[in-house]
């Protein structure tokens, strides 16, 4: 396949336009907090959770912490991981693909526990536990 000219310099333009919105120039894994801290072009610090991110989970600090700012400050590797995350992605709350997020995200998200679902667990208890399935 051939790249046209035209083609091209519409690429460049939309990742201009993607990099307005936020690119790192700067990135460093918190050992104490567990999470990723990027610094942005814009002044913005953000910071995330490496157990909660595609890839990094179940990693070590030590690989953690070797980190690449790569494409224009669009991407994160972690070379010894073999993993990247977008940096516009994070700027919306991605922290892996939809696939992942459902499963992983979804299966913490039914383990919480708060006195309302104590609560309710206990007074549905009462009334005798989980209704039968019918057959």
């Amino acid at each position: 396949m051939e790249i046209t000219e035209d083609t091209f310099d519409a690429a460049e333009t939309q990742a201009r336009s993607v990099r307005q919105a936020g690119h790192a120039v700067g990135v460093h894994y918190d050992r104490r907090s567990g999470r990723v801290v990027v610094d942005l072009h814009t002044g913005v610090q953000l910071s995330f959770p490496a157990k909660l991110t595609e890839g990094l989970s179940g990693a070590s600090h030590d690989d953690l912490s070797e980190i690449v700012i790569e494409a224009a400050g669009l991407g994160l590797h972690w070379p010894r991981l073999d993993a990247d995350v977008y940096v516009p992605g994070l700027l919306q709350g991605l922290l892996g693909s939809k696939s992942w997020m459902a499963t992983h995200l979804g299966t913490m998200g039914g383990r919480v526990s708060s006195p309302a679902k104590a609560a309710a667990a206990r007074e549905n208890g009462r009334k005798g536990g989980r209704p039968k399935r019918a057959a």
